[in-house]
């Protein structure tokens, strides 16, 4: 899919900002655009649009609007520029917590949509990628302990290196066509229910 072909979904209950953005993504080759001009149910119409990215304009928004939209951010999965007139210090920040990757205080004109929008997908791809290594390295540190618990079970049950209580272990992985991990888990499970 080329970048101009991505499906937009729009966002704004205004309808002359509304075509602000629209004409700017219009401009710049984007044809699969959608207004919302209704907020109120918009979580399914996310669902059933399936839009690639997210445009929210919200003007002057209310405190509630902004939690609304700042929980849709958190559940979308989907890159999000979110425009509005004015901020505090706190919208700020609530908007960097629930994912939005573009927040636009006082900034919207059609020349800008593009290239604000193409940040926030870079910006979403950037950060979906540090999620997911982040969560690579968790599983892998949490097989680790595993298998060193393992380990540490065998060593001291079996009396042996913790050498030779790995090499027991992968020995048994590939016997089995398991991962060694899953060997390990299944010692200290063994190894607990024989403690009751």
């Amino acid at each position: 899919m080329s970048a101009k072909d991505i499906k937009i979904l729009v966002i704004d209950e205004n309808r002359v900002r509304a075509t602000i953005i629209q004409d700017g993504l219009n401009e710049a080759g984007h044809s699969s655009v959608t207004v919302l001009s209704e907020i109120k149910g918009v979580a399914s119409q996310i669902e059933t649009l399936d839009p690639d990215v997210i445009i929210i304009d919200l003007e002057n928004p209310n405190r509630d609007m902004l939690e609304a939209m700042f929980a849709l951010s958190k559940s979308v999965k989907r890159p999000i520029a979110m425009f509005v007139d004015n901020s505090d210090q706190q919208s700020i920040e609530a908007a960097v917590e629930a994912g939005v990757s573009s927040y636009i205080v006082d900034g919207l004109r059609q020349d800008r949509v593009k290239p604000i929008m193409d940040m926030a997908i870079t910006r979403y791809r950037a950060f979906s990628k540090m999620e997911r290594e982040l969560e690579i390295a968790r599983n892998e540190l949490a097989e680790r302990k595993t298998i060193d618990r393992a380990k540490s079970i065998l060593m001291r049950s079996k009396g042996i290196s913790e050498e030779q209580a790995y090499s027991l272990m992968r020995t048994a992985a590939m016997n089995r066509s398991q991962k060694i991990y899953e060997i390990a888990d299944s010692i200290i499970m063994a190894s607990s229910l024989l403690q009751e």
